[in-house]
């Protein structure tokens, strides 16, 4: 494995030790916005991509090789596992994933089935043990978690509200626990693969759990988050916990065992610590400031890095994942700032 000379900068922040220079990278470095990932794309497709552990790899490092980010993470979708578990799942350009059977009974979560990693997504683990021979920074990988997962499965697809989610959940509390127990069961095989073959991290997205109250969160989804953080403690490896709008969750993922909160642009650094949060953090430049001016760009990651440089354990990142429109020198620019203004 690329072991020599490696940047270990990410490590050292995830467990709160000192270091060089604030370590970056960004949530969908890979692909989006590189004229590269464009071409691939009009030869192949999301799916057909991660299927190909040599075409990935290529993905995935391409972002860490042109930004010199302190961390890769690997390019795949949170779908990817739900196949193997009898999802009828497309990713449809410009929608996102389309679930042909989605869930509405009891009788749809009794029939989903269970994940084999190594016998059914062996491209994923081979993709993995192919990067940790190819790079010189620490490799995260990463799953959905099971409220996000469940919202799809139920939904049909991505939404604005989550209606027939939270109906679900409250009509229907008996169906909502299994369908957590085998999602969380289906979290736990799929990240212990991963790290088996050779994930250094792993990011944890539960992107859409800010559309529950923190009461519904504790009763409907914490307790099988708290099952999957501790199954994967035994790990060794830092776990890293983020959604979107959750602010409000914050003291709710305090109390789990992991390793890092990443936050949203909506609260602030120094907002979080003030809440008493213990954990390493992980943010959160607004991802639609990457469209504007430098002089505003960085007016606005200074005080980022000011207040995340306050304590150990600070790792910068945009606020949600990159977008097409991005420009990649922007994003190199804004690495190398970020490199410079921390310098120790």
């Amino acid at each position: 494995m690329a072991q020599q000379n490696k940047n270990m900068t990410f490590l050292q922040a995830a467990r709160k030790e000192p270091v060089d220079h604030v370590p970056v990278w960004y949530m969908r470095q890979a692909g989006r916005s590189q004229p590269e990932y464009r071409r691939l794309k009009e030869k192949y497709s999301l799916f057909e991509i991660t299927r190909d552990p040599e075409l990935c790899a290529y993905v995935t490092k391409l972002p860490v090789d042109q930004y010199n980010t302190d961390a890769a993470i690997l390019y795949k979708d949170i779908m990817t596992p739900l196949p193997s578990m009898g999802v009828e799942v497309d990713i449809k350009p410009g929608v996102g994933p389309v679930i042909h059977n989605p869930i509405k009974h009891h009788d749809d979560v009794d029939k989903l089935g269970m994940i084999e990693p190594e016998q059914e997504v062996p491209f994923v683990l081979d993709t993995i043990s192919l990067l940790r021979e190819q790079l010189h920074v620490p490799l995260i990988t990463f799953s959905g978690a099971p409220f996000t997962l469940a919202s799809y499965m139920i939904e049909g697809g991505p939404s604005k509200n989550y209606y027939h989610t939270k109906a679900f959940m409250h009509a229907r509390p008996e169906a909502w626990q299994a369908l957590m127990d085998k999602l969380g069961d289906m979290t736990i095989r799929y990240v212990k693969a991963q790290i088996r073959a050779g994930a250094e991290t792993i990011q944890i997205f539960d992107s859409w759990v800010g559309a529950l109250n923190a009461s519904d969160y504790r009763r409907y989804v914490k307790p099988v988050m708290r099952r999957i953080f501790e199954e994967l403690q035994g790990e060794q490896v830092p776990i890293i916990m983020f959604g979107v709008g959750a602010g409000h969750l914050l003291q709710e993922w305090n109390d789990l065992p992991l390793e890092i909160i990443g936050l949203d642009w909506r609260t602030p650094v120094s907002e979080a610590r003030n809440q008493g949060i213990t954990k390493a953090l992980q943010g959160n430049l607004d991802p639609a400031l990457l469209l504007a001016p430098w002089n505003a760009i960085e007016e606005q990651v200074k005080p980022i890095l000011d207040q995340g440089m306050q304590e150990n354990g600070f790792i910068f990142n945009l606020g949600h994942g990159v977008f097409p429109d991005v420009d990649p020198d922007t994003l190199k620019r804004l690495t190398a700032f970020v490199h410079e203004y921390t310098q120790k």
